[in-house]
C-alpha cells in the first residue's frame, strides 16, 4: 500500500472520472482525431512539435476548417523549429478559413539560428471533454501510407476531468503570447453525472518545463523505480538516462524488480542510437533486460509499473525532454488498463524485436563501434550541458 504522504500527493494532481483508451500510432490514431474533429461543438485545441503539409497534415487541416464552418473555434499551436518549414502558403490558407493559428515562439531566432524551449508536447482536445495525448506528430510518417506503415508510437484517449483540465492548460499555453487571440475560457462540467463510478479512472496530468520550474514527468520515472514491487516496462525512443534515472533503475532491480526497456533498433537520428548504445553495457551489467525493435523507427514514449500504473506522453527519458522542451505525460492509475498496456509492450518485445544479450552485445561491440558510441554520447552530454546551463541560470533571474 502506498504511504500516507503518496496518497495525498496524488490526490493533489489526480482528477477520478476519466475513461481512457490506448490508442496505437498509424491508422487508429488518426481515425480517432478525425472523429473527434468531426463531433466537435465548440472548441478544438491542437498543439503539436511537428505539423506537416503533406497528404496526412493537409487531411487534418482539412477537417480543422471544415469544424470552423460548423462555428467551432479551433486554435492550433506548433512548435517554431520542428514546424517551421510549413509553406507560408499553408499557413495562409489556415488562417484566411478562421482558424487560430500561431508558433510557439523561442527566445531567439533568426534565418539561421533558433535557441529556446521547444513545445514538444502532442494534445488535441475538444469541447473540453474529449482529449488525445501522447508521442505522435501529424505528418506522414506517423501515419499508415500506402507502402509505408507509420513508425511506432501511442497516445491515449481520454474523456472526462482530464479533459477539462488539459483544456485550461492548452489554454494558458496559447496566451502566453500578447498578440494571441484570447481563447475561448473552458467550460464548467460535472463529469461526475456523465461517468459512472465503476468505470472511471484516475489520470494525473504532468509536466516538464525547466524554466517554469517543471520537473513532473521526470519526477514520474524516479516514483516508478521507487514504488515497483515486480515489474517495470519501458517503450522509449532516445533511450538516454541520466544519472538520477540510472540510479533508480539499478536500485530498483537489486531489490528485485524485472526491469525491461525496450528501444528503437533502427532510428531517424543514427547521433542519438549510437549515443544510445553507449549506455548497454551499463544497462546490461546492471541486469536491466534490454530490447530493439526492429520493423521501423520507434518512436513511442510508455512505461508501465506492476501493472497497476501507466505514463504515457512526449516524454523522451533523456535530458533534452528534462531539461530543454516543454512535454506532457498523463499518469493513468487503473489495473485494466495498465495490465492491457503491459501486455501490448511485452508482445512488441517477444514479436517485433530483439533481446540484446551481454554475448550479443559483445559479439557486436568493436572497438571502433565503441569508440564512436563514446564520443557521440559525450558530445549529446557536452550539448545538453551547455543547453540546460543557460535555462538553470535563466530560471535563476526570473
Amino acid at each position: 500500500m502506498p504511504s500516507l504522504k503518496r496518497r495525498k500527493r496524488r490526490k493533489q494532481y489526480y482528477t477520478a472520472y476519466n475513461n481512457v483508451q490506448l490508442i496505437r500510432g498509424g491508422k487508429p490514431f488518426f481515425d480517432c482525431l478525425h472523429e473527434m474533429i468531426a463531433a466537435a461543438k465548440e472548441t478544438i485545441h491542437l498543439q503539436t512539435y511537428i505539423f506537416g503539409s503533406d497528404d496526412t497534415g493537409a487531411q487534418v487541416a482539412e477537417a480543422l476548417k471544415a469544424a470552423v464552418q460548423r462555428g467551432v473555434k479551433v486554435y492550433m499551436l506548433v512548435d517554431g523549429y520542428a514546424s517551421q518549414s510549413l509553406p507560408a502558403s499553408f499557413i495562409s490558407s489556415l488562417k484566411e478559413a478562421g482558424i487560430n493559428f500561431r508558433f510557439f515562439a523561442p527566445l531567439f531566432k533568426s534565418g539561421d539560428f533558433y535557441f529556446g524551449r521547444r513545445l514538444h508536447h502532442k494534445v488535441v482536445v475538444t469541447d473540453a471533454q474529449y482529449a488525445l495525448v501522447g508521442g505522435i506528430n501529424i505528418t506522414d510518417r506517423y501515419n499508415d501510407t500506402p507502402g509505408e506503415p507509420a513508425w511506432l508510437d501511442f497516445a491515449v484517449h481520454v474523456h472526462g476531468e482530464a479533459a477539462l483540465e488539459l483544456c485550461r492548460i492548452c489554454n494558458k499555453t496559447w496566451d502566453k503570447s500578447p498578440a494571441a487571440v484570447k481563447p475561448r475560457p473552458c467550460p464548467q462540467i460535472d463529469f461526475q453525472g456523465i461517468i459512472s463510478k465503476e468505470s472511471a479512472c484516475e489520470v494525473g496530468i504532468r509536466r516538464n518545463d525547466w524554466v517554469r520550474r517543471k520537473n513532473q514527468v521526470s519526477s514520474t520515472y524516479v516514483e516508478m523505480c521507487r514504488s515497483a514491487k515486480s515489474r517495470i516496462v519501458i517503450l522509449s525512443s532516445y533511450f538516454m538516462p541520466g544519472r538520477v534515472i540510472r540510479r533508480q533503475l539499478k536500485l530498483a532491480v537489486k531489490r528485485g524488480v524485472q526491469v525491461k526497456v525496450i528501444t528503437a533498433g533502427v532510428s531517424d537520428v543514427p547521433l542519438a542510437k549510437y549515443a544510445e548504445r553507449f549506455l548497454y553495457d551499463w544497462l546490461l551489467r546492471n541486469k536491466i533486460e534490454l530490447f530493439e525493435y526492429q520493423p521501423r523507427v520507434l518512436h513511442g514514449k510508455v512505461a508501465v509499473c506492476d501493472e497497476d500504473w501507466v505514463t504515457i506522453g512526449s516524454y523522451n527519458i533523456n535530458d533534452i525532454s528534462a531539461y530543454a522542451s516543454i512535454e506532457l505525460n498523463l499518469n493513468i492509475r487503473n489495473a485494466a488498463f495498465a495490465k492491457q498496456t503491459a501486455g501490448v509492450l511485452l508482445g512488441i518485445a517477444e514479436k517485433d524485436c530483439i533481446a540484446v544479450t551481454e554475448e550479443l552485445h559483445l559479439k557486436y561491440r568493436s572497438v571502433f563501434r565503441r569508440f564512436a558510441w563514446w564520443v557521440s554520447f559525450q558530445f549529446i552530454r557536452i550539448v545538453f550541458y551547455l543547453f540546460t546551463f543557460y535555462f538553470r541560470h535563466k530560471s535563476r533571474n526570473n
